[in-house]
């Protein structure tokens, strides 16, 4: 019995596919293809900061490093609790033994901010505490899913456009569409870890140090449509 309603369903799935394919292709369409694209500046950097204690006579405490990373960013306006976290959230401190040089203490922080002046007031404050293991992690704008609808639409305005002026010499008109398929791609330049790290002047050989003049390359956003548009006679 239960074989049997398994294979009525599975019929009656099928019947309703072919049947939605030839109302499809029974009906006279037209098939336009559009692009909407733009470049916005990224508002959301990511910096890895890394502060280390070694066993040395001159050592620094990570702690006393790390109050005054704090005192840096909370002079820039930084609100510590939403643009700061620990980068291993599972452990407050990673040690690692090197040859010759005994225990090293590493704590590491993710800082997010909105700008890249911001970013080079950061980078030049925490140089001037002596922490200079700064690293841009990534890029990333704070509205992209609504500036991917935003272009998924125009994309489609455009689409309908394009069929409208096809059609112009001929007898029929545009009408609604019956089919859509759309694809959104955003490319953001991909730092990584490692590729790019910055190091602020030195407050020593340069007297009035002033922020640096940091540029980030815009992310490419874009959507593409497919559009079939039912035609129907003038």
């Amino acid at each position: 019995m239960k074989t049997s309603f398994l294979t009525l369903l599975l019929f009656c799935s099928s019947q309703l596919i072919i049947a939605q394919n030839k109302n499809f292709i029974d009906q006279p369409y037209l098939e336009t293809s559009a692009r909407a694209d733009t470049l916005v500046a990224p508002d959301l950097i990511y910096l890895q900061i890394q502060i280390a204690e070694t066993d040395s006579r001159n050592k620094v405490s990570v702690e006393k490093q790390e109050n005054q990373m704090a005192d840096v960013l909370k002079k820039l306006e930084i609100d510590l609790s939403k643009q700061l976290s620990l980068s291993d959230v599972g452990s407050n401190f990673k040690k690692y033994f090197l040859k010759e040089k005994g225990v090293v203490k590493r704590k590491s922080f993710d800082l997010v901010v909105y700008d890249a002046q911001t970013a080079g007031m950061v980078i030049l404050g925490l140089e001037g505490v002596g922490i200079s293991n700064v690293t841009l992690w990534k890029t990333a704008y704070s509205q992209m899913d609504l500036l991917k609808l935003e272009l998924k639409s125009k994309a489609v305005m455009l689409a309908q456009k394009q069929a409208e002026y096809l059609v112009k010499p001929l007898p029929t008109k545009v009408s609604y569409p019956i089919h859509i398929v759309d694809r959104t791609y955003s490319y953001a330049e991909d730092y990584g870890p490692a590729s790019f790290q910055v190091r602020a002047f030195n407050s020593e050989s340069e007297p009035n140090p002033q922020p640096l003049d940091i540029q980030f390359k815009a992310i490419e956003v874009y959507s593409e449509v497919n559009v079939k548009f039912k035609l129907v006679d003038q």
